[in-house]
């Protein structure tokens, strides 16, 4: 999978529309100011490290992104349709959570998570276009991502807290504690985490799919069968893209990145 320039820039837009639509003041602008401080980096950003997984290229993050916001309106119509208590949470909330919910992937303050994948056999055998940077210190993707809106004076309410926090449902053991109770009044107050889990779910998937079902089809059932072509081909493409896409590039591996393209 690959996105042109035009598409980057395209996304980015209607990351920056999404914001000024649903997110009032003074949240509005404060995160209009963070998303254009790192928009270098979050522009490029991809969505996984691994082919295997989901939105692995340059501008997955925000193709997902955008992609989960949209899932999440119109999912919370079907539950606001079959009568969820939609009194519990707001839109922005919503839509908020849903921004934000991978946040904690690009990284700190100074140095992006995903990297150039520098192993050519790990790239070409496991489909890892990316590694983690180890300057980067570990933390969670919720934890992260949280932590990244407040330290920029960002707020969030409970609910938004809870979403961002739990977004990957019971995929991840951590947040049994929220989501896997028995007592009434330990479960969670409000349907809001259950409506952006599903819309990242579904956004994921259809990733997956696109990525992947056409190799199936089109490779007697091994999609790996052309993998190392694939690469190569997606290597060999326009290097206008990195001109076109971004005025100027500070960033030693984003420029690295944008050169392969």
């Amino acid at each position: 999978m690959n996105l042109t320039a035009e598409q980057i820039q395209q996304n980015w837009i209607d990351l920056e529309e999404t914001i000024k639509s649903y997110i009032s003041e003074p949240r509005r602008s404060q995160l209009l100011e963070f998303y254009s401080k790192y928009s270098e980096r979050i522009m490029m950003m991809p969505a996984a490290h691994k082919k295997e997984y989901h939105n692995s290229f340059p501008g997955g993050y925000v193709d997902h992104v955008l992609r989960v916001i949209e899932c999440a309106l119109k999912i919370n119509d079907i539950w606001v349709e079959m009568g969820v208590d939609s009194t519990t949470y707001t839109k922005e909330e919503l839509v908020f959570s849903a921004l934000n919910h991978d946040l904690g992937k690009m990284g700190d303050e100074e140095n992006e998570s995903y990297i150039t994948q520098t192993d050519n056999w790990r790239r070409e055998k496991l489909g890892e276009e990316y590694m983690f940077n180890t300057k980067v210190p570990f933390a969670s993707v919720p934890d992260r991502g949280l932590f990244l809106l407040q330290s920029h004076g960002i707020q969030y309410s409970f609910n938004e807290m809870i979403t961002i926090q739990t977004h990957d449902g019971l995929y991840d053991e951590g947040n049994k504690k929220y989501l896997l109770n028995f007592m009434p009044e330990q479960k969670p107050r409000t349907s809001l985490p259950f409506i952006v889990h599903q819309a990242d779910l579904m956004a994921a998937r259809i990733e997956f799919e696109r990525e992947w079902l056409p190799k199936f089809k089109s490779n007697g059932g091994n999609p790996k069968k052309n993998f190392k072509l694939e690469t190569n081909k997606y290597n060999q493409s326009s290097p206008n893209i990195k001109t076109k896409a971004l005025g100027s590039v500070k960033s030693e591996s984003l420029m690295n990145l944008l050169n392969n393209i």
